[in-house]
Formats: structure tokens, sequence, C-alpha cells
């Protein structure tokens, strides 16, 4: 990549205005280092662009000074795909400044956004008009919707609603000449040759700049039963699912796992949680169902086949929130396991799907590797059981300060992924691949594959000025 002068400089802070960018140490630091701190980067400038075209103009700038850009939201990722290198040549435009809901179309049931809209607004603003925005992660108070898109983020309700990439209809790209492409079309069939948003959404800024998207809105539920269920094995939850979602039709909308080791670290980490259960089982279910309508018989299908699981032997206790309060302290159990494993010190964290029925292999033999490569290691797995993405993640041994483990840390890496691979699945199911897992993509996708990704890579980006050394 090209350095940077100060003609450069001066260029794009005039494209921006003197509102638009941000320069000094002091002032951008917190842009060039990721939210885990695995990465520390260097920028020279930190641009925040109000407009499309003022992105447009940027990236025309950088293109023709051959000077790379790394697009960021709200840096929430945990791959480190939205840090600058420590070169300080790459330019942070920061998607933050365009956060306007441009369109809300009720009965189309379709919402406009741009890229720096944070999540929880976008819900709120679904809302607003008696709709659902669907999408739901653990950051979505400070997450933008432009990073979720460019890393497909998946969070709790996949299982009902899909993806990110599933609840898209158009975007809004600045590609990397700075043409600006509009394809916010709010169509559900437009059959006309190939689906270029695809290519963006995943992509995580290598091949353009998402500005805006029309995204899919949803009835809003009108009545919503959770539960908290205990298992006596973890393949009881692959049949408690099955039941659940036919007892429902299908009105599962997430189906979380816990292990016992994750509900023993959030008891001990973080005030306020409480065991819904007098006494300790090795395996949970977190359970959401929902309906459309109010007294649609919900709870009682719930119910029933809680009884039913029960008779079966799939399940060993079972509690249902009677409040709206009962609901979020379970949640609470759920939602605070990463920030109690980082208060409890070392941790190693997989990000793995398998299909569901390989759940329960990948669960116990992960745990065999982990627990043979480094013993005395918390071994705390939990996830999105309900659409096959186990976060498989470790914590120091006791009494330890978690230098072996980390020493360990890339061989078991290894391990871990081998065997999700093996079990027909995948190393990365919803965190993306940023810088952390480059060398896994090379390792685990085909030759057929790389190849053709390199290919569009080259296409779209022949100078490689987006977001270069991500991905790929």
């Amino acid at each position: 990549m090209t350095a940077l002068t100060n003609e450069v400089l001066q260029q794009l802070k005039d494209a921006v205005g003197p509102n638009g960018y941000l320069e000094g140490d002091a002032d951008t630091e917190a842009y060039a280092v990721d939210a885990r701190e695995l990465y520390h980067g260097k920028t020279a400038l930190v641009l925040r662009p109000a407009t499309t075209e003022e992105v447009s103009t940027v990236v025309k700038i950088c293109a023709a000074a051959g000077i790379a850009l790394t697009p960021q939201g709200g840096n929430t990722g945990y791959c480190g795909g939205a840090t600058p290198d420590e070169t300080g040549n790459q330019i942070v435009l920061s998607l933050a400044r365009m956060n306007n809901i441009r369109h809300v179309d009720a009965l189309n049931y379709t919402i406009t956004a741009e890229a720096g809209c944070i999540l929880t607004a976008i819900q709120d603003a679904a809302e607003e008009a008696d709709r659902l925005f669907p999408l739901s992660l653990g950051a979505e108070g400070s997450c933008q919707i432009g990073g979720n898109l460019s890393t497909n983020a998946g969070g709790v309700a996949v299982l009902r609603y899909g993806n990110t990439r599933d609840l898209v209809l158009g975007l809004e790209v600045v590609l990397p000449d700075g043409t600006i492409w509009d394809g916010l079309r709010r169509l559900r069939k437009d059959n006309t040759g190939y689906d270029l948003k695809q290519l963006f959404l995943g992509a995580e800024g290598t091949l353009g700049i998402v500005t805006a998207v029309v995204l899919k809105l949803f009835p809003r539920p009108q009545e919503v039963v959770t539960s908290f269920v205990a298992l006596p094995t973890a393949r009881a939850a692959l049949e408690l699912l099955s039941r659940m979602r036919s007892a429902t039709s299908d009105g599962v909308t997430s189906f979380e796992y816990v292990h016992r080791a994750c509900i023993d670290l959030v008891l001990a980490q973080i005030d306020g949680a409480s065991d819904p259960f007098d006494e300790a089982y090795d395996h949970y279910a977190l359970i959401e169902c929902s309906a459309g309508r109010q007294e649609s018989g919900l709870a009682a299908a719930v119910e029933d086949a809680l009884g039913a699981a029960f008779e079966a032997d799939e399940v060993a206790n079972a509690v249902i929130a009677s409040s709206g309060q009962q609901s979020a302290a379970l949640w609470k159990l759920r939602e605070t396991i990463p920030e109690a494993q980082k208060l409890a010190g070392a941790g190693l964290k997989h990000d793995i799907s398998v299909p569901l029925t390989n759940v329960p292999a990948f669960l116990e033999q992960a745990t065999d590797i982990a627990e043979a490569m480094i013993p005395g290691v918390n071994v705390i797995p939990f996830g999105h059981m309900g659409d096959g993405n186990i976060h498989f993640n470790l914590s120091r041994p006791p009494e330890t300060d978690g230098a072996e483990m980390m020493a360990k840390a890339h061989d078991l890496e290894v391990a871990v992924h081998d065997l999700a691979v093996d079990l027909d699945g995948s190393f990365s199911a919803e965190h993306g691949i940023g810088k952390l897992k480059r060398g896994e993509l090379a390792r685990y996708k085909s030759d057929v594959e790389f190849d053709l990704m390199r290919k569009i890579k080259a296409a779209l980006d022949p100078n490689d000025t987006m977001n270069p050394g991500k991905v790929l």
C-alpha cells in the first residue's frame, strides 16, 4: 500500500468536512484496537462520513492514491476484521454518523436503514411500526447493522428467522473505485440475474462498503413462552427440540444449549444471577417459543410438550417463566456467559457449527480432546443448538494463571476445528474470518473455493484497497 501524504490527508478531510474526521493518537486509538484487544493497529486518520456521497468521494480519493481503507461499524467483532494494521497507512472509515432510518414500510414488512444504525435502533423503529426485526445478539446495543451485514451475524433467533443474510432484500454499496451501486430494492421476488447483494454479505468490507440496506420485518409476537430445561444428556436436547418444533407449529424462536460449567461460572462471576433449580444438572436448554396472537394456546402446547418429554426421559426438570422478569432472569444465565468467562481470566474461544445430529458427538469428543491436552481445563460449551452453532470455550484450570493453556492454544484450536470439519461442520459459524482466522480459511477451504474467492476479490478490488489483510 502507498504511504500517506499530507496532500491526500487534506483531500480526505475536505471530503468529509470539519466534523467528519478524527486525528491524533488520543482520538484515533480506540478505532485501532479490536473488541477483544487481540490486535493493536494504528491509523493517521479516522473518517466519519455522513452520506453515501461522502463515502464515495473518500473511496475515489483513496483509489486514486492507492490508499487502503478499513471500514468499521461498532467495532464489536471477535476476529479483528475492523482493525487497521500497524503501519499507520490505512485509513479507518467509520460509518457511525450514517445512522438514519430512511424508510419504514409496515405493509411491505420492510425497513430501509443506513449502515451506521445501531441494531437496537432498528429493532425500536420496527417496534414503533408494530413489526419485529428479529436479529438479536449480545452486542446489539453497540453493534451497527453495517457490521452485522459484513460479518453475516447470527445470534439467538437464527433457528426461526435465519442469519443476517436471510433478512436482507437490498443493499447500497460503494464499490472499490468509488462507484455507488444502488440495489435498495424492497422486492421479495427479483429473478434478474446474479444476486449481487450476496457478494457483500459476509465479505467483511473486502469487496466494497455497505452504506444502506433494506431489511425484512415480521409480525410482532403477541405471546412468548420462555422455559429453562434440565436435560439428562446433550442428545436429549435434539429430541426435545424436534418435539417442541412439532408441538408449537414450528414456533420455537430460540433453543440455546448451556452446560453446567457455564452456570457455575455465571453464578460465581455475575451479580444477581441465580440457579433456577435446587439440584445441579449437566446439561440445559433455554427455549423461547412465540406466537402471533394472544391466547394462541402456545403456553399449553409448551407445557404438554415438556410433560411428554418428561415421560420420554428427555427432560430431568423444567421451569416455565411466569413473567417478563423471570424470563429475563433465565436469559441472563445464557447471555452473561461471555462476560463471566472474561472476568474469570484467561480463556479460549471456538465458534463452530455442525449438523444438529452431530452436536452431541462434537461436544463429547471436543471435551475429551481439551481435557487430554490441558489437564484440569474448565470446558464451558454453550450456544445456539437450534442451528448447530456451539461456542466451545475453555477457561484456565483452577489455581493457574492459564499460561500453559494459552501456550497450547494453536494446537488445541487445530484439533477442535479438525473435529468440527470431520463432523461435516465449519470452524467459523457466526463470527467471520477477519485477521484471526485467515489461516483456517486457507486450511479448510477447498482449492476450488479458495480460488473462486480470490478471483472475486481480484475482479472487484484489483488494487487491494478494501480492508486488506482480512479474510484472504
